[in-house]
């Protein structure tokens, strides 16, 4: 095939598959936290037993609420994302230091790990930002 007869729009570019790569770790990232925290608002008085139970006032479960639905919807539209970003992973870290903090339970291990990842996962978006499919990119502009 002649290089100067190529149809490179017929293939898509690196830089397509790059945006929409950052478009769906955003999504993917952020998916757990918005089913999170409306499913608190579903099971709020057990959720706010829980809390107290392990030493943290059910007081602060609008807040919880608050920051896990709005931060992934942020973080899903890439609006402040780096702030955004280092806050849910704040959350997450903490959230793992005081829900799952049990090492001899397996589980619970693997639950700290897990949010030990994703605040990882939020580092690399206070780095690198949302990409260019965000709100951001579009104010930048």
């Amino acid at each position: 095939m002649n290089v100067a007869t190529y149809d490179r729009t017929a293939v898509p570019t690196a830089n397509t598959l790059q945006n929409l790569a950052e478009l769906g770790g955003r999504v993917l990232l952020s998916g757990l936290f918005l089913l999170s925290g409306v499913g608190k608002l579903g099971a709020y008085s057990a959720t706010a037993g829980y809390m107290a139970s392990l030493g943290v006032p059910g007081a602060l479960l609008p807040l919880v609420i608050a920051t896990e639905v709005l931060g992934a919807a942020a973080i899903i539209v890439g609006w402040n994302t780096r702030i955004v970003a280092f806050l849910l992973a704040g959350f997450s870290l903490v959230s793992a230091l005081l829900f799952h903090n049990d090492f001899a339970n397996q589980i619970q291990m693997v639950m700290f790990l897990k949010n030990v990842s994703i605040a990882g996962g939020f580092l690399l978006l206070v780095a690198h930002g949302a990409g260019r499919l965000s709100l951001d990119r579009r104010a930048a502009k």
